[in-house]
């Protein structure tokens, strides 16, 4: 059996016409509305993820529950906080969330993704008629579980922490203190529980007077007619975007290194089916729910889904519950993508959401590969550190960014976060003010991106010294082989974490020298005073015959140290004179030809 999702917007015949002006200066406002509320949150959170980090999510609803804009924060959030917000509202009904009620919830088989990550609802009143909702999601630096930010390593979900169903934390402007003192008993870091609450309150507050204004000034009825106007609107776009894509079925598949618990491999595998101006993903044929905390509940894969393909949809409209109309997931019940209570999902944001998006871009890389971007390093490379010095112990986290894929007009974005994160790497200055650490190193990595007529982004190493004892967690991927290219493009090279010590380096996941592979997902790599923490992150894969390069373009990497000039020879078949600094064009066009006889030969 498999689980059908569709995201109808609910609206039929025309939507009320607004004017255009009109219509323009209201959609900003919505826009405006949401930004707002990430403007307060971040600037008055108290937790460096969401004050440093920025990860969370704002966006505002229409009175049925419709999304109709948000902030640019976090994609994996933002696709998936209509799911949380249907589960309050299956839970209470839209009727019985009254003025001055906020709902809570994070629970990843109620429309969560992990624990970590809260949602917050309120619904917005104007002269006691329902005008909208604000919702604000933001992931929270620990509430409880096996291990610091709930990176247990675990085989159940109650190892990740604190699980939540929708409850009413304030009730009628009134807090429900008992939730509060839940929350606080059950973190790591309660000094942050009320600051980050009082944060997200102010986010939701800051949309409220926003839609407020809108009605008083505009009207309520006018501010809904161009609310259901801007909906039909990004659905009428996206439909356009799905129907410049041929007709077809087009497969693909990627993988997660591994669950945390085996070293098995995970697959993911789907067809993208394209029908005139509707899309079916099907995940038929991806492997069964695992032991390790790579399961992804239902929100998380289908808001890797949505954001996977806006790109390619709809990428200049209005983001809205208009893009998710033409839009159908297929899920197998018993898929690891599918996840049902008690599986563990805490990694599911940055290992299977980063995979599932690869694999539709690569399954889109079938039907229109001319417009595909190559997949990026598809991993948030999250992690969390206790840090224990005389001071105290504190957690300290970490966000590290790679490369993206080649484009059919330009080469990657290097040492770019991951783009189902969207969210910051935490400053150096204020890590190592608050932490028993030290930042060493930060930057680009030579030969990291994927070779290609258009390369890969460079990704990045990155370097921390611990000054106390540490215990590190961490959750990633791409550590067996690295992002795929596309168009003929190459893979980069597989992501790597060593600990240097005084015994040396020594790699503590990814592959060896000697070639045996060591899993990376654990939730107790320990670390001494002195140690030094090192990451080596991939880059994005190439787009594109490296051989149709243009040679200067190569020299110009080799010479800001991008690449290597043994890159140049054996990926690109650009051959350098023997100071480095011209091309020798004799030597270039044999080593050209001879790749690509051999390449050829090598898929005959």
């Amino acid at each position: 059996m498999s689980q059908i999702i569709t995201a109808e917007t609910g609206l039929s015949g025309t939507p009320d016409q607004v004017d255009p002006v009109t219509f323009e200066v209201l959609r900003s406002l919505f826009d405006y509305a949401a930004l707002r509320m990430s403007s307060i949150l971040q600037r008055s959170s108290f937790s460096q993820i969401l004050a440093d980090n920025v990860d969370f999510s704002n966006a505002v609803y229409d009175p049925e529950l419709r999304l109709l804009a948000q902030a640019a924060n976090c994609p994996v959030h933002l696709a998936a906080m209509h799911f949380s917000a249907k589960a309050i509202a299956d839970k209470f009904g839209l009727d019985q969330i009254q003025d001055g009620d906020i709902v809570v919830v994070n629970d990843p088989y109620s429309g969560g993704t992990h624990v970590n990550d809260l949602t917050f609802m309120m619904p917005i009143f104007n002269e006691g008629r329902r005008i909208a909702f604000a919702v604000s999601r933001g992931h929270w630096m620990d509430l409880g579980g096996g291990a610091a930010g709930g990176l247990a390593g675990s085989t159940h979900v109650a190892a990740e922490g604190l699980r939540l169903p929708p409850l009413k934390i304030f009730k009628a402007g009134q807090p429900n203190e008992d939730v509060f003192d839940v929350l606080l008993a059950n973190s790591r870091t309660p000094q942050f529980i009320r600051g980050d609450l009082q944060a997200h309150l102010g986010a939701l507050r800051g949309a409220e007077r926003e839609m407020q204004r809108a009605a008083e000034r505009y009207g309520a009825d006018l501010l809904l007619s161009a609310m259901r106007q801007l909906i039909a609107y990004t659905e009428r776009i996206s439909r356009k975007g799905i129907e410049a894509i041929p007709d077809g079925s087009y497969e693909a598949e990627d993988w997660a290194d591994s669950d945390g618990q085996t070293n098995d491999p995970v697959k993911v595998k789907l067809t993208v089916i394209v029908k005139g101006s509707d899309i079916t993903v099907d995940f038929t044929g991806s492997d069964r729910a695992v032991a390790g905390a790579i399961n992804s509940p239902v929100a998380n894969t289908a808001a890797a889904v949505y954001y996977a393909l806006q790109f390619f949809v709809g990428p200049d409209a209005p983001p809205n519950a208009g893009m998710f109309a033409p839009i159908r997931i297929v899920l197998p019940d018993d898929c690891w993508l599918n996840a049902k209570w008690p599986m563990p999902v805490v990694n599911c944001t940055c290992i299977t959401a980063g995979k599932v998006a690869a694999a539709v871009w690569q399954a889109l890389a079938k039907a229109i590969p001319d417009r595909i971007v190559a997949p990026t390093f598809a991993d948030a490379n999250w992690f969390m550190a206790t840090v224990s010095t005389r001071a105290g112990t504190t957690l300290f986290t970490d966000i590290l960014s790679g490369g993206w894929g080649g484009t059919p007009f330009n080469d990657g974005m290097s040492v770019t976060m991951d783009p189902l994160g969207n969210c910051l790497n935490t400053p150096a200055e204020s890590a190592e003010l608050m932490h028993g650490i030290v930042y060493e190193r930060f930057d680009l990595l030579q030969d990291s991106g994927g070779a290609g007529k258009n390369r890969g982004g460079l990704g990045s190493a990155f370097e921390v010294r611990f000054l106390g004892d540490g215990m590190l967690g961490i959750e990633t991927s791409r550590t067996r082989s690295g992002s795929p290219g596309v168009h003929g493009g190459g893979t980069s090279p597989a992501q790597r974490m060593l600990r240097i010590g005084q015994a040396g380096a020594q790699v503590i996941g990814g592959l060896t020298p000697d070639g045996d592979w060591k899993n990376p997902i654990s939730s107790t790599h320990p670390f001494a005073p002195g140690d030094v923490f090192r990451f080596e992150a991939t880059g994005g894969g190439g787009w594109g015959n490296p051989l149709d390069r243009d040679p200067a373009a190569v020299l110009d990497d080799v010479l800001d140290e991008y690449i290597s000039p043994g890159a140049a020879r054996d990926q690109y078949g650009v051959v350098l004179t023997a100071d480095g600094l011209r091309i020798d064009e004799e030597a270039t066009a044999a080593r050209r030809a001879q790749l690509a006889m051999e390449r050829k030969t090598a898929h005959a």
